[in-house]
């Protein structure tokens, strides 16, 4: 590990020194490059310069104890020896973490996809409330939420929601929401008071660019029609509404929150393109079956992976055992515990399958 470090040190230093050249400045893709490798390397070499320094404090002290007969002074270096020996451990651990392959796609932007599933419309009331979670947490990291499309029921909900957030590292936090997300509650038409069960199901997928998934026009029929559902006069009256039939995978999609016929067909290409991607990635999960059972939740997209119970105010995360009895926070969007502590226990998982190679 230690000689990885050197090297990576040794690299970022590198490319110090490289942008301070004027050749690389006036090369603004060059200079966009190596900032980016930069800004990747920056925390793991500031976290190994800190370990080369407390180790050196933690040798320094045992040096001066050993020399020094003042018993206060004795306690004292001990203590920060003690201190010292603390911090490497820590440190060791994050080094070990920041060495772990990133996924490419963490820094990326996120298209979601909301589907109600079991429960009729408790299941689309539980969808649109999902919806407004994820806008509530983007809105916490101030990250852009662009509206898709959705199917909307006269009650309140949807049976189905696409949107875009647009913000750094969001698909890092997000992915773990992918999945089957069950709600166990009493509907408010329910006059028996009955405990009832639905299920939505969400696809966290990071947003690609037209060289990342390439979609050949002779697969491709491209509709347009005037927008139905709620909307602004121009959207309603005009043929702005845009509809995607991808043949080979039998995909389609629709998008007509814009006014604007190319603004609807971009963001229906940007689902398209991130719904053939995901696909994509899928297939390779079920070829690796091993990596994916170790992975914590970006694997099967049925897997059930959280409970959502009102009566009992909680919420329980199936992958990782986590319960938390503050529903009506994370409903407001507070679901970074949560997040946190998939990330953790992802993080604990590949750290435990390195050790073992």
């Amino acid at each position: 590990m230690f000689d990885r470090l050197e090297d990576l040190l040794r690299r970022y230093e590198e490319i110090m020194n490289e942008l301070n050249e004027p050749s690389v400045t006036a090369n603004q893709d060059r200079f966009r490059s190596l900032m980016k490798e930069q800004s990747d390397l920056t925390p793991l070499v500031e976290a190994y310069k800190e370990y080369k320094k407390v180790k050196q404090d933690a040798e320094d002290s045992m040096i001066m104890l050993e020399s020094e007969s003042d018993e206060e002074m004795r306690e004292l270096l001990k203590e920060e020896n003690s201190e010292a020996k603390r911090r490497i451990q820590e440190l060791e651990q994050e080094m070990k973490i920041l060495l772990l392959p990133k996924d490419p796609n963490d820094d990326k932007n996120v298209v979601v996809e909301i589907r109600a599933g079991a429960g009729g419309d408790e299941a689309a009331l539980f969808a649109a409330e999902m919806y407004r979670l994820y806008v509530k947490y983007a809105e916490r990291n101030r990250w852009k939420v662009e509206l898709v499309g959705a199917d909307e029921i006269g009650i309140g909900g949807m049976k189905e929601v696409s949107f875009m957030i647009n913000g750094k590292g969001a698909y890092s936090r997000l992915k773990y929401e992918s999945g089957v997300h069950r709600v166990q509650r009493v509907p408010e038409t329910e006059s028996g008071g009955r405990i009832h069960t639905s299920t939505i199901t969400v696809a966290v997928m990071p947003e690609v660019e037209d060289v990342d998934v390439v979609i050949d026009d002779k697969d491709i029929r491209i509709d347009v029609m005037r927008a139905s559902g709620n909307g602004g006069q121009c959207v309603n009256t005009t043929d702005s509404a845009v509809r995607l039939t991808h043949y080979p995978t039998g995909i389609v999609v629709y998008s007509q929150t814009e006014k604007s016929q190319l603004q609807n067909k971009a963001k229906a290409f940007a689902l398209l393109r991130a719904k053939l991607y995901d696909i994509e990635q899928q297939k390779a999960h079920d070829a690796e079956a091993e990596l994916r059972r170790s992975q914590i939740g970006t694997g099967d997209r049925s897997e059930k992976i959280r409970t959502y119970n009102f009566p009992q105010g909680r919420v329980t995360d199936h992958r990782i055992k986590l319960t938390l009895y503050k529903i009506d926070d994370i409903m407001n969007g507070d679901i970074d515990e949560l997040l946190d502590s998939l990330i953790a226990a992802d993080q604990s998982a590949k750290l435990a399958r390195m050790n073992e190679a």
